[in-house]
This record gives C-alpha cells, sequence and structure tokens, in this order.
C-alpha cells in the first residue's frame, strides 16, 4: 500500500478536512453580518451559484455525472430544502436579530440532533440525551448573561428565523440518515438548485443590491 493511500495519510487527510469545515462554520456568522445589506435570499443565490457551479465542474472532472443520474428525485428534493431552509433562516435571522443572540438560538441544532436522533426507529432517546441538551444550552445563555446580552423584543422575527434554522438543520441531519448511501456530488445538484429558488425569490419578493 503507498504512503498516500495509506490509513494515517487518510486519517490525517480527513482531520484537515474537518478542520476547515469547522473554521468555515465559524466564519459563516462573521461574513454574514458583514455582507450587510444584501438581502437573504440575495445573498443565497449567489453563495449557493458559486457552491453549485465549483460542484458541477469537480463533478464533470471526475466523472460523476452518471452517479448523479441514479440519485432518486426524493433525495435532490430533500437536499435542496435542507440547504435552501437553513441558509434562508439563518441569513434572515442574522439580518434582523443581534447575531450573538440569533447564534445562540440558531446553533441549538446540534443539540437538536442528539434529541432528535433519539426518536429515530431502533434508537432510544435517554435522560442523559435531555440533560446534555438542557446543560449545553444553559451554558451558552450564561456565556452571553454574563456578557450583559439581552434578548431585545424588537427583534422577535429574527430569533424566529433561528428557531426555524435549527429545526431545519437539525431535521435535516437526522432525516438524511433514512435517505441511504446518497453520493457526494450530490451536493453540486443540491446548490444549483437551491440557488436558482433563492433568486427567484429574490427577484419575486426583493430589491437587488
Amino acid at each position: 500500500m503507498s504512503a498516500a493511500s495509506s490509513p494515517s495519510t487518510t486519517r490525517t487527510r480527513a482531520t484537515a478536512i474537518g478542520f476547515v469545515a469547522v473554521l468555515l462554520w465559524a466564519l459563516l456568522a462573521l461574513l454574514t453580518v458583514g455582507s450587510a445589506p444584501i438581502p437573504p435570499f440575495q445573498l443565497n443565490a449567489i453563495c449557493f451559484a458559486i457552491g453549485g457551479v465549483i460542484g458541477l465542474v469537480w463533478v464533470a472532472a471526475t466523472g460523476g455525472a452518471s452517479r448523479l443520474l441514479a440519485v432518486p428525485l426524493r433525495v435532490y428534493l430533500f437536499g435542496t430544502a435542507g440547504l435552501f431552509g437553513y441558509h434562508f433562516f439563518y441569513f434572515s435571522s442574522l439580518r434582523n436579530a443581534p447575531p450573538a443572540e440569533a447564534g445562540l438560538i440558531a446553533y441549538l441544532w446540534p443539540l437538536l440532533i442528539v434529541l432528535f436522533s433519539g426518536l429515530l426507529p431502533g434508537e432510544r432517546l435517554r435522560r442523559g440525551h435531555v440533560l446534555g441538551g438542557l446543560v449545553g444550552f444553559t451554558g451558552a445563555a450564561l456565556i452571553l448573561g454574563r456578557a450583559g446580552l439581552a434578548f431585545d423584543h424588537a427583534a422577535l422575527p429574527g430569533y424566529g428565523f433561528a428557531i426555524l434554522c435549527a429545526l431545519t438543520w437539525s431535521s435535516y441531519s437526522v432525516l438524511s440518515r433514512r435517505l441511504g448511501g446518497t453520493p457526494t456530488d450530490s451536493v453540486a445538484v443540491f446548490c444549483t438548485a437551491s440557488a436558482v429558488l433563492s433568486l427567484l425569490a429574490h427577484l419575486a419578493l426583493e430589491e437587488t443590491v
């Protein structure tokens, strides 16, 4: 076995990719706030168009078109709804509420994934899952409280979007387990379809910035 394909090399590469993913997640709120005043649907369209084009070029270069044809339509519909819905609600929450508080609510999705996973067939929601979720949320709330932050009633629409954001991504993550093996290439189609939906919604509901 060559060094390039050894388990240790593969593990190192996967860890590096995971680190980059965490970094991108961490920067999402900062970049979203910095992109103001671009409206949510327009921002969605721009971001997903870039991701979709890069993804489709990668699929074409690696010969993945045949794999895309084998993916059921329901998978494409589900994936598009998940990506489109999550990012629209996330961008909208940061446009309509203070970023710190909106981020606290939106990033409840890891806790919700733990709770929702226990409701899947063959799984069991244990007391520790619920307790861990409560501890995690309480800790985040205490951090914000000690920083002197408070929830603003005028920002309730933004908080509502943040709740929908957390529910959308946690539901998407948990339910995706029921879809079986889906090629990574299909994400390029999810992004492209999300870009088209976002563009149509932007043209119908928003002013271009």
